[in-house]
């Protein structure tokens, strides 16, 4: 139920990966809500992925960059402004990466260069991609810069491990770095903090199942999915946000904000029996 929210509206989705990632469903929902999108992901993922089949399906040109590079991520805002003949409305960031996550590390025994190389992919790009957004005034007035989070990074999630630093990172670099573009260039930065989702990257964490389904039995209105999350980010995007701004957004359901649901007591309670 499309509304053009977006129409005129162009900009740069980073991390479509396949059809399980939120970038992908944002990116098709950007499009159906009449915005234009340039695709772009790192060349490894792009050989992992099938983002050249959203391409297609949206008509959205592809540019690989390296988030983690400057070099990369100025050609890519360059051709990107070239393409749309203009500045850009909106970005997400839908990077995230922890190789201690992959290879099954324990958070008290880390390898800390694993562990830099995870925090330069999942937090520190998001201000190399600012720096670079800001410097090259490539972003219009009102223009709204989305970065996607998890809970962990206020609260406690055992096996989410170092994404959890990366994550709260990343916040605060949202706020930080939002706070100028929002004095200088009338740009809102915010990050939304999204259900856990059964992604590509999300299975890579031990005991995602068992964090879906807590998450599951605790939010009142229960998880949101990765289409309410495109949904969301749209709006964000659009012109109904535009003085929201430095904000972490809790999309999940209500979790955030639950001490506990009765289905939890319910359920440890008919495991003690």
């Amino acid at each position: 139920m499309a509304n053009q929210l977006l129409k005129g509206k162009k900009g740069i989705i980073f991390g479509a990966l396949d059809q399980e990632s939120i970038a992908w469903k944002t990116a098709e929902a950007v499009h159906a809500e009449g915005g234009e999108i340039v695709l772009t992901n790192a060349p490894v993922a792009m050989r992992m992925g099938a983002i050249n089949e959203l391409g297609e399906k949206i008509n959205a040109p592809i540019i690989p960059a390296d988030a983690t590079q400057l070099e990369d991520l100025d050609a890519l805002v360059t051709q990107a402004m070239a393409h749309f003949g203009g500045k850009l409305d909106f970005v997400l960031h839908s990077i995230g990466m922890s190789i201690n996550v992959r290879k099954g590390k324990h958070y008290t025994d880390l390898n800390h260069e694993w562990l830099t190389k995870g925090w330069d992919v999942s937090a520190v790009s998001f201000h190399k991609l600012m720096q670079t957004l800001y410097k090259k005034d490539a972003m219009n007035e009102w223009g709204s810069i989305i970065a996607l989070s998890y809970i962990a990074a206020q609260r406690t999630f055992p096996n989410y491990n170092d994404m959890a630093d990366n994550k709260a990172y990343l916040e605060s670099i949202a706020r930080s770095f939002g706070y100028f573009f929002g004095k200088d260039k009338k740009v809102r930065v915010n990050t939304i903090s999204q259900s856990p989702t059964l992604t590509t990257a999300g299975k890579g964490v031990k005991g995602l199942d068992g964090f879906l389904n807590y998450a599951e039995k605790t939010a009142p209105l229960g998880n949101a999915t990765a289409e309410d999350c495109a949904a969301y980010t749209v709006m964000m995007f659009s012109d109904y946000s535009r003085k929201v701004t430095l904000q972490n957004l809790f999309h999940d359901g209500g979790f955030s904000f639950v001490g506990v649901s009765q289905e939890v007591i319910d359920a440890l309670g008919a495991g003690s029996e």
